[in-house]
């Protein structure tokens, strides 16, 4: 038998309260969360938890549906990687969330399993009550109200006791240290560090500040010149369109994923923008040209941003050295 199950994570603020939950059905499902912590560490916890409360059906597929990227590839990609560098990565960083994804490693020994990509926000079912029930464990932790936990599974179900060789109920974790909490230290304006999940609404402005579509992009592009943020896989995961396409300097062609892997592994140096133009090039898309400043030399170069009805988005890139 092949147990399916959507895991989810939410963070209200992120870093904020935060909340994860794994569904089954609606009698097959469980949800926890912190005062405080991110979404990589909601659909982080969503899954070891999945692995955990079907610990004594080690024996059956766990086909784990999820909208998160960084989840997907941390634990199918990067992780053996990441395991023979001593959970640090290419440039010698530590790896992020690494008590986690330590732990996930662990439960994964013996497990068969696969995981699913699906777009957060869009209709799946499951998916959508795995958000749901992860929002609503960030909010009671918001409002200091008790969470929603739900039944767990089969034998884990809340008020019975396992059966023989069935894990423990699995405790509540204790809130994160900072210094695993991520590049953001509250709120603002680009709050979100999942990859495709979408934002609900349009990131709102400081008061006084421009908040035109050519303000908004221009703000947008100067933080993904940043090496902070181009190291980190969750914020470039938003500020790329799933369809992301760049022409490097190079002639080479990249894509959004090939394109995230690299800056995971090697972010590069500062870069200062000039801005030439910004320009609306149709209903929801503008294009930014620019001259860049590094230490390898100058380039022009051109972006294309859209809205994608919950944000702005980098479609398209090329750059040119200039001569």
């Amino acid at each position: 038998m092949t147990i399916t199950a959507a895991a989810d994570g939410s963070a209200l603020g992120n870093p904020g309260p935060a909340g994860w939950a794994w569904y089954v059905d609606e009698d097959c499902w469980r949800a926890g969360g912190w005062p405080h912590g991110t979404n990589n560490q909601g659909e982080l916890m969503a899954v070891l938890d999945l692995f955990r409360s079907t610990k004594h059906l080690a024996g059956e597929e766990l086909h784990i549906l999820c909208d998160s990227q960084y989840v997907i590839n941390s634990v199918t990609k990067w992780m053996p990687g990441w395991k023979r560098k001593g959970w640090r990565k290419s440039d010698g960083k530590p790896v992020m969330n690494v008590e986690l994804l330590k732990d996930i490693d662990r439960e994964l020994a013996g497990r068969k399993y696969t995981f699913e990509w699906v777009r957060g926000h869009a209709g799946h079912d499951l998916n959508e009550a795995a958000d749901d029930r992860a929002r609503a464990a960030a909010t009671a932790y918001q409002q200091r109200v008790a969470v929603r936990q739900g039944p767990g599974f089969g034998a884990e179900a809340e008020g019975e006791p396992p059966a023989a060789g069935a894990a423990p109920p699995v405790p509540q974790p204790s809130p994160v240290p900072a210094a695993q909490q991520g590049l953001f230290g509250g709120p603002g304006m680009f709050d979100e560090p999942d990859l495709f999940s979408e934002l609900e609404e349009d990131p709102t402005p400081a008061p006084g500040t421009d908040s035109s579509p050519e303000a908004i992009v221009e703000a947008l592009e100067r933080e993904l010149l940043r090496p902070e943020t181009r190291a980190d896989t969750g914020r470039t995961g938003v500020l790329l369109h799933p369809d992301f396409t760049e022409i490097g300097s190079s002639g080479r062609i990249w894509t959004r994923d090939a394109m995230m892997m690299a800056l995971e592994e090697g972010p590069g140096a500062p870069t200062e923008l000039e801005l030439l133009g910004a320009e609306r090039v149709g209903e929801g898309t503008v294009l930014l040209t620019y001259r860049s400043y590094a230490r390898t030399g100058t380039s022009l170069r051109s972006s294309l941003w859209v809205h994608d009805g919950a944000q702005w988005r980098l479609r398209f890139h090329q750059g040119t050295p200039e001569a």
